[in-house]
């Protein structure tokens, strides 16, 4: 699909796709591309450096070492309820430590939502109204983190700082 609508000229719709297929599977190749095309565009968001080649890689593989430390997990707390009186409350301790690692894991290490400017000049604002104070325009395909929703609003990060965009300007990468 991205093919196609790079094709077409539809190059928002083209970083839309890119992007899925990103999120699905992180390959470098396909970053590297996405780069390429943001860069020919002229729009933000798409850094390629090698921080950014550390996060492909670390999400490349976060969902399989997700399931080992849950499946480590699993079995650690069954042999500690079989073998529930002989053991101290030390292993008791260090499994809720180990539990409070994966917890920590799971949310602060899960990978960022993020969205793509949908529609040209899409508003960017300094709160969630029509009333607040207009920071800047985004282009379309510009690439923006997702912080949060407010009615019709999405919370992102413009350059650092808090913004608000309309949520029919912005398609989310799920």
């Amino acid at each position: 699909m991205a093919y196609v609508q790079e094709g077409l000229g539809h190059y928002p719709a083209a970083l839309y796709y890119l992007n899925l297929a990103q999120t699905r599977q992180p390959r470098h190749a396909t970053w590297h591309k996405i780069a390429e095309l943001a860069q020919n565009q002229r729009v933000t968001g798409y850094p390629d450096s090698w921080r950014q080649s550390l996060i492909i890689t670390f999400r490349r593989y976060y969902y399989r070492l997700l399931q080992l430390l849950l499946i480590a997990a699993v079995i650690s707390g069954t042999l500690l309820l079989i073998r529930r009186r002989s053991v101290t409350r030390g292993w008791w301790l260090a499994y809720a430590c180990y539990l409070g690692l994966v917890m920590a894991f799971l949310n602060v290490l899960s990978p960022n939502q993020t969205g793509i400017v949908a529609s040209s000049h899409a508003a960017l604002m300094t709160g969630p109204g029509a009333g607040a104070a207009w920071l800047t325009t985004a282009a379309a395909g510009d690439r923006l983190i997702v912080r949060g929703r407010q009615d019709i609003w999405y919370q992102v990060e413009w350059r650092g700082q808090a913004a608000y965009i309309r949520r029919s300007d912005l398609l989310l990468i799920k």
